[in-house]
């Protein structure tokens, strides 16, 4: 089953910003970390909230910390720059940046765990406001500190990079899963081994979204982007590099792709 928290100071009060002279975000969470995310992800904003149009749903408790399931709605707030993701308690906190670009801002990923925390969408503006919410998932942990799967295949490399998507035009969504590891460099004698960042655009190059990936996003990222009904054509291109360097470069259509 899943939970949606909505990141309100009280459900009946209106979404409150903070700048130099007023009165600070009060955590919902009480975490003790949201002074940290604002410093280290969001800067010095002088507009900032905490935002009930900010809609992040995920499992009330993660049954596979290597693969927890998370969706981001972001539509009802205009003008949308970026969405930053990240959890309170975990060894790598920020998880992923998603620029929506020609995208509607919502999209849905999965990540490794380490233990049970609140994760946090910051939803910044091109007029330079943020808008926080999130949602708190119990977990057991261990996801990242573990492995990939994919070694336990000689072959794991020959598919490194491989993209397997497909298109629905009616619907606007786009679902893609990429070959690879998502090493974190918090398992013995393996080093950080991650797709840095993705895009998505037209065949004739015209720039659809962007992702900017960390060492949470889980092995074989699974994506899916949503875009405005009957606005896409039957063929997208996914390109992107890893940080040694390997490239990722391929079509999705409105069937299956492998």
């Amino acid at each position: 089953m899943l939970r949606m928290t909505v990141l309100l100071a009280a459900l009946a009060a209106p979404a409150h910003a903070v700048g130099p002279a007023q009165t600070p975000l009060v955590d919902p969470y009480n975490s003790g970390m949201l002074s940290y995310q604002q410093k280290e992800f969001w800067g010095d904003p002088k507009d900032i909230r905490l935002d009930d149009r900010v809609i992040v749903t995920a499992p009330q408790s993660a049954e596979d910390s290597f693969h927890v399931p998370v969706m981001v709605d972001a539509t009802a707030i205009p003008d949308v720059k970026r969405i930053v993701l990240s959890v309170d308690y975990g060894p790598i906190p920020k998880i992923l940046t998603y620029y929506p670009e020609a995208a509607e801002p919502k999209f849905a990923f999965r990540f490794k765990i380490d233990q049970g925390t609140p994760i946090r969408a910051a939803v910044e503006t091109h007029s330079g406001s943020w808008h926080i919410g999130g949602t708190v998932i119990d977990a057991a942990g261990g996801g990242c500190a573990a492995p990939a799967a994919a070694y336990a295949n000689a072959d794991w490399d020959e598919h490194l990079g491989e993209v397997r998507g497909r298109i629905w035009p009616e619907t606007g969504r786009v679902r893609m899963i990429v070959d690879h590891p998502m090493d974190t460099g918090l398992a013995d004698g393996i080093p950080v081994f991650i797709i840095k960042n993705l895009a998505i655009s037209t065949p004739d190059g015209t720039r659809l979204a962007r992702i900017e990936m960390h060492e949470p996003v889980n092995e074989d990222p699974a994506l899916s982007l949503f875009f405005a009904d009957n606005t896409l054509g039957d063929a997208l291109r996914v390109h992107g590099r890893d940080n040694n360097g390997n490239e990722i470069d391929a079509t999705i259509r409105t069937i299956l792709t492998q």
